[in-house]
């Protein structure tokens, strides 16, 4: 009985030296991955300087591509947003003859609400479009004096049209409109013959920015691409060369059994060396094109939130990493094809 209890306390014993020698080989496993990681890194590093210029050539080809890249999409979304907030300013004007009462317009606005196009409709009447004219020229010194006299304010505002003014959702879609204006009898009875409504008014400006705007994605596009395979390209020949610098040194590695990841890793870390730096030149220099455009195109009347949103302060570390990321990325992409060519 005592003999079976030695051989259980023996056996209890065995298995918690068996726990701690595995607890030690998983501490010196990990330890010797970090040291490994440590040194494709080191010798990634290296490669980087052994071979600068061509390092430097890859990364700047590479950044110029990341820098088409942003300016593409802030291309694209200035001019999109510029051209949908005309899009949303369009208002469609309706003149109705002089002495038009307000009350009428307001009845005929009801009529033209069953659009659901319709956004929102203001209308002034003779006398109010008249003080609108006063107040848009007040600084007309000449025409304030000649306006003085009760006579000539009369005449003038004889002559001024009651307006109505509409707002669409959307101005592409305005045959409902079109045909409730035609053929509401109210409207027709009184709406001015010679005054047609302005149902064009900036569409070609709008079309214009429009085409602009896909021109601008189109054509950032097709060069980013082209900038692309260059910087794939010169990152390939970089990594090529490196390898073919280092052969007899890749052969004395294989030979004493390293493994494929710490002969490759290197090369990788090169490559995403190139994809680091780029990835921060790009985002700086793109940051200060933005930051020296951004206020000469807000005063030509640009619509530069979206950019300004885009490349705000809370947004610009986003940028940087996902820049970074990309040109991560295309590094990978680049040594990995060279790799896969050449280290056999």
């Amino acid at each position: 009985m005592s003999s079976h209890k030695k051989i259980r306390t023996f056996d209890k014993a065995d298995r918690l030296k068996q726990k701690e020698n595995l607890k030690v080989l998983v501490e010196n496993s990990n330890v010797g991955k970090m040291r490994s990681a440590g040194r494709v890194v080191k010798y990634g590093a290296a490669g980087f300087t052994r071979n600068i210029w061509l390092s430097i050539a890859a990364t700047l080809v590479m950044t110029v591509t990341l820098i088409i890249l942003m300016i593409t999409i802030g291309a694209s979304l200035i001019l999109s947003s510029t051209a949908e907030s005309l899009r949303q300013k369009i208002d469609i004007a309706v003149y109705f003859k002089p002495g038009t009462s307000l009350e009428t317009l307001e009845n005929m606005s009801e009529m033209v609400k069953t659009d659901p196009n319709v956004r929102s409709i203001e209308v002034a009447d003779s006398a109010m479009g008249y003080m609108q004219y006063l107040q848009e020229n007040q600084d007309n010194l000449e025409l304030m004096d000649v306006l003085q006299d009760p006579e000539m304010s009369q005449i003038v505002l004889d002559t001024m049209n009651a307006v109505m003014s509409i707002k669409v959702y959307d101005p592409d879609n305005i045959e409902q409109l079109k045909h409730i204006i035609d053929t509401t009898q109210i409207i027709q009875d009184n709406i001015d013959p010679e005054e047609k409504p302005t149902y064009d008014t900036n569409r070609s400006e709008i079309a214009t920015i429009s085409s602009w705007a896909n021109i601008a994605k189109n054509g950032g596009l097709i060069l980013g691409a082209v900038f692309l395979i260059i910087s794939i390209l010169m990152i390939f020949n970089t990594i090529r060369m490196a390898i073919f610098s280092r052969r007899e040194e890749i052969y004395m590695m294989r030979l004493v059994g390293a493994d494929n990841t710490f002969i490759r890793g290197p090369f990788l870390v090169e490559a995403q060396i190139c994809g680091v730096i780029s990835g921060l030149l790009s985002s700086t220099i793109a940051y200060a094109i933005y930051r020296f455009l951004i206020p000469k195109l807000a005063n030509y009347g640009t619509d530069v939130s979206s950019v300004e949103m885009l490349m705000g302060t809370h947004n610009l570390v986003l940028v940087y990493l996902v820049m970074i990321a990309i040109g991560m990325m295309i590094g990978a992409i680049s040594a990995r094809l060279a790799m896969q060519k050449y280290l056999k």
